[in-house]
């Protein structure tokens, strides 16, 4: 049985390899299980609606996201482009990673950029200076001018407590919005994508992975990630109990001080709200070894963002954020 190629450590496509027939359910591990999953709901996902787009940010999640859809329609191409909502605070190693990816691939990279909308007007920079909230907007307007009916999302239900409670294909109203009380039943693998004109659904194909899951399926399928998932030296200031990196977009306030720490990124998304954690873990086992002892999900951790409420993740879903 032919197997699908996949990057090796550098990002190179290495050669499709001869297997053995796969062996029956029961003995399968959790790992090759939950990519079955993934790829099945991808599939029967381009198989029911017509306009699917994926959300690819080069970070972690979405990259597992990305390397499962590449799987399911091997040795044909991705049959959807990609989407990402560019704050205009992401990492530059992020963004020049995001960009390899999509090259090496041959993939529709379409780009929402904030900083269109603050230019213009239609947005507003935030006080706090954050502008993750702020990609809302440029999301659903590019949903619309797509004529996207289904939007793939790397959220995973160990996260944060809104997105536990969310199905794996989330039906989204006529404004983009969620709404908690209207969730569909998902009995025996079973999904339902029926949407009114107008209307989306978001489909989270991670939804029962872990953080631990994630990594060990990167160190076993061999998947690159940008640098910062792995521990550097890098210019960092103390704030709020995060370490947030040294840059422009962040002025210092009274008594803050940059330190050079050797820190790596749980999570990866606007600099001005994602704090890295300090850490010696250079490789994918180090890596893996360090989350399976840690007790705090990477956005409790290390997002700002999610801090500003209790209900700050859920209050943004509910309008239409990802």
């Amino acid at each position: 049985m032919r197997t699908p190629r996949r990057p090796d450590l550098q990002g190179r496509l290495m050669p499709p390899t001869t297997t053995q027939a796969a062996p029956a359910a029961s003995a399968l591990d959790q790992l090759t299980l939950l990519e079955a999953e993934g790829i099945h709901i991808i599939r029967e996902i381009v198989a029911e609606l017509e306009r699917p787009v994926l959300l690819f940010s080069g970070g972690k999640d979405s990259v597992v996201m990305l390397h499962l859809a590449r799987k399911a329609f091997w040795p044909g191409p991705i049959p959807f482009p990609v989407l990402h909502v560019d704050t205009g605070h992401n990492f530059a190693e992020v963004l020049a990673y995001r960009d390899a990816v999509v090259a090496e691939l041959g993939l529709r990279l379409i780009v929402a950029r904030v900083q269109d909308y603050i230019d213009d007007g239609r947005l507003l920079e935030r006080p706090d200076g954050t502008r993750n909230p702020l990609q809302t907007v440029p999301l659903l307007d590019a949903i619309v001018d797509g004529r996207f009916d289904a939007v793939f999302g790397g959220g995973r239900r160990d996260e944060e407590k809104a997105r536990a409670k969310e199905r794996v294909v989330s039906l989204r109203d006529e404004f983009g919005q969620w709404d908690p009380r209207n969730q569909r039943p998902e009995l025996w693998s079973l999904y339902n994508p029926r949407h009114r004109p107008g209307e989306h659904v978001r489909v989270f194909p991670l939804s029962n992975w872990t953080e631990l899951d994630v990594w060990r399926y990167i160190e076993r399928e061999r998947i690159a990630l940008p640098e910062l998932y792995y521990a550097h030296q890098r210019d960092v200031f103390r704030r709020d109990g995060m370490w947030l990196a040294a840059s422009e977009l962040l002025p210092l306030r009274p008594g803050e001080t940059v330190e050079r720490r050797v820190v790596r990124y749980r999570t990866v998304g606007d600099i001005s709200c994602t704090g890295a954690v300090e850490s010696d873990a250079a490789s994918v086992a180090d890596v893996i070894a360090e989350v399976a002892a840690v007790r705090i999900t990477e956005r409790g951790a290390t997002r700002a963002d999610d801090r500003l409420t209790e209900a700050a993740m859920e209050d943004r879903k509910k309008e239409g954020y990802f």
